[in-house]
Formats: structure tokens, sequence, C-alpha cells
């Protein structure tokens, strides 16, 4: 009993330096890859990169990845010919192929959601329009334009929707053109209209939603390439 009892100690004790290696290593890929990631296109104030599974050194040694995690901040983008900050970017990639240098090679699917503030997205606005979260899943978008020597300001709550995969559309549901006509058309030409949005190379706009913090778009991809 005293020898089975201290070979229980000693499976119980060797199990967690395992593990401890195992935690160890995972946390220097984890940080190397970090460092090394880099979003094609676009400038990020951070990147965080969580490498799911256990163990993580018999993953290393196949070069592939059930499930790897990553979350970029502070991005400098491009929608069209403006720039366009995008507050975070978290994405989780699936059956990830890597080098010897856990840096990504290909993954077989991505999916995740981006978050861009009313004001960024107001400071990338090419029609002089405001941004504001409009409430019931709506956009708020006010504009000014000159009628007759007359400066109108109006508000509208848009629809925002995600278009051919690669472009959101913000469209007014109602104008309030007080009767006077033209003033619809004047209106709309500040409040309504698209904008390409690449977040990341290989990725598709699945969808957008205005939510209080922000404008969330999620994205995804099949077979990525993904840059490192």
């Amino acid at each position: 009993m005293r020898a089975l009892r201290i070979l229980l100690i000693l499976a119980v004790v060797l199990g967690g330096i395992l593990v401890g290696v195992d935690r160890l290593a995972v946390a220097y890929a984890e940080s190397e890859a970090a460092s090394r990631t880099k979003l094609s296109g676009a400038r990020s104030e951070s990147i965080e990169v969580d490498i799911k599974g256990f163990p993580f050194l018999t993953q290393a040694a196949a070069k592939r990845f059930d499930r790897v995690d990553v979350r970029a901040t502070g991005i400098q983008a491009r929608a069209g010919d403006r720039k366009i900050r995008i507050g975070e970017l978290a994405v989780v990639l699936r059956d990830v192929t890597v080098n010897g240098e856990f840096v990504g090679e290909r993954a077989g699917s991505a999916a995740g959601t981006a978050l861009i503030s009313y004001e960024d997205l107001t400071a990338a606005s090419e029609h002089e329009a405001t941004l504001a979260y409009g409430g019931n899943g709506k956009m708020k978008v006010t504009g000014s334009v000159e009628f007759l020597g007359r400066t109108l300001t109006r508000s509208v709550l848009s629809t925002v929707t995600a278009v051919n995969g690669d472009t959101i559309r913000v469209r007014a549901d109602e104008v309030p053109g007080e009767g006077i006509p033209g003033v619809e058309e004047l209106v709309r030409a500040r409040t309504d209209f698209e904008r390409p949005l690449h977040v990341l190379a290989g990725m598709k706009v699945e969808k957008v939603e205005p939510r209080p913090e922000g404008l969330a778009v999620t994205v995804s991809g099949k077979d990525m390439a993904l840059v490192g």
C-alpha cells in the first residue's frame, strides 16, 4: 500500500510538471504569434492571441491547432478612399496550420465581430453627417443642407445593411421633407451612403447591427491565408 501511495504521488507530481511545461509553452507561442501577427492592409495598437486546446505540445508537434482566438484593438484601416478606426476586432480561427515559428499560414474557417464607435464612423464620413445610435437596431444620422438660403438640419433613423459581402449601406427609413419639393433628395444626399469595408483580408461582411456602443460588423471566411 505504501509503494502504491508513492506511485500515485509521483504520478500526480509528474502530471503537474507536464501540465506546467505545456502551459509555459503555450504562453510563449501566444506571445510570439501576437508579436508577429499583422492585419493585411491595416495597423493595430495591440494584438492578443489565445491558443485553445490541451495539450498544446501535441498540437504544436502536428503544426495544426483546432482553435485560435485573435483580438486586435485600435485598428487603422480604410473604408473606400477614407481612413477609419475600428475599435476592436475579435476573430475565432479554426483548423489553423502553422510553420515552425508559430506563425499562422492558413485557417480552415474564421468568424468574428468588429466594433466601430459612432465617433469613428462620423470621423470617416464624407458627407459631414453625425452618426449615433437611434435605438431599436437603428442608426441616427444628422445632416445639414442649404436650401433657398436657409440651413436645414435634419435627423433621420436609418437601416444599416451589408451589401455584396464587403459594403455597408445606410439608408434613412423616412425623411421629413416638409412638403417642399427637392428637400428629401437634398437630405438623403447627406444621410444615405454606402461604404466599402475591408476589415480583414479574405473575410466578408455577413451582417451589420447598430448597438448602443457602436456598429457591430459580423465577418467570416473560409480557407483563409493568414498574414504573419
